[in-house]
């Protein structure tokens, strides 16, 4: 069906901005105002006003916006009534998730999902949680994995795993023989630490926040987004992670890594899905979400 037009329309007018649409629905910004155009051309009129830093709809924007939210509801529930009555399960799931679960938890995940769903197909976006949380409010993705704190207003948040993250340091390591070490034998080493928008970077902050102790004040080697960049860093003995056990799961087993703890001190995030609160997924979505919020995650963080 020819929705396709619908979709970018309020996208523009959920995210206010056809710069940002153009991101997360991954069309170039010309290419979303050339949807906009054709529509603005079927109805003979202006459906955005465009400021300086923001595009507002007009009033027969708005009028639209409301039918095309209906519209875009109504091929979902079609869809979702159909493929129950056929008990045919295919599709497109559009999932966007952090580093973390896009890169180590979501292929086994998957996995597990398309034994009894072979013929799925998935359409993966990663970023961090306030990146997720966007597209999951302008609809662009269908299910989030998102870390640590994490709101939205138009969609259900749901926790399905705790997560602790550790001091990760090379097998060759002088620290690598203790299993914990103090805070003050940890602020001696050289970090390489998450940048500030991940939930990750957050959480480290923080945690030292809470010892008096500023980011500022730390020796920091380097700040990437990249989990694998940190990874080799630690590997060439350039500095020190807090990670996730489950990043670095493969390492840790291989012998190369170990993951300390902080003593007295446990570093903990939630790991959850985000989802919308209205009930308009699509019935592969829907069988999707149900097999994910009752997976068994401890064996996939088990080191």
């Amino acid at each position: 069906m020819d929705d396709y037009k619908l979709k970018v329309f309020c996208t523009v007018a959920e995210l206010k901005s056809f710069s940002k649409a153009s991101e997360v629905i991954h069309l170039t910004q010309p290419a979303v105002s050339a949807q906009i155009q054709v529509l603005e051309e079927f109805y003979n009129t202006k459906l955005f006003e465009r400021t300086t830093s923001s595009v507002i709809l007009t009033p027969p924007g708005e009028i639209l916006y409301k039918y095309a939210k209906n519209i875009l509801s109504l091929y979902a529930d079609a869809e979702k009534t159909i493929c129950k009555l056929t008990g045919l399960v295919k599709g497109c799931i559009k999932i966007g998730a952090t580093s973390l679960a896009g890169h180590y938890m979501l292929t086994t995940l998957l996995s597990d999902f398309r034994k009894i769903n072979p013929k799925l197909k998935i359409s993966l976006h990663i970023g961090n949680s306030r990146r997720v949380i966007e597209m999951m409010n302008s609809a662009t993705i269908d299910i989030g994995f998102v870390e640590g704190r994490a709101v939205g207003h138009k969609i259900a948040i749901e926790k399905i795993y705790t997560d602790e993250l550790f001091l990760v340091v090379p097998a060759s390591h002088p620290l690598a023989r203790y299993d914990e070490i103090t805070i003050e034998k940890a602020l001696k080493e050289s970090f390489i630490i998450r940048e500030d928008a991940s939930s990750n970077g957050r959480l480290i902050e923080d945690f030292f926040g809470k010892h008096d102790i500023k980011m500022q004040g730390l020796k920091i080697f380097m700040v990437s987004e990249s989990l694998e960049a940190i990874k080799n860093a630690i590997r060439d003995g350039l500095g020190v992670a807090f990670l996730s056990k489950l990043a670095v799961k493969k390492e840790i087993q291989d012998g190369h890594f170990r993951a300390l703890r902080i003593k007295k001190n446990k570093i903990t995030q939630d790991i959850s899905l985000a989802y919308s609160k209205k009930n308009t997924c699509s019935h592969l979505v829907e069988e999707f979400l149900a097999f994910a919020l009752r997976y068994n995650y401890d064996e996939l963080f088990a080191a």
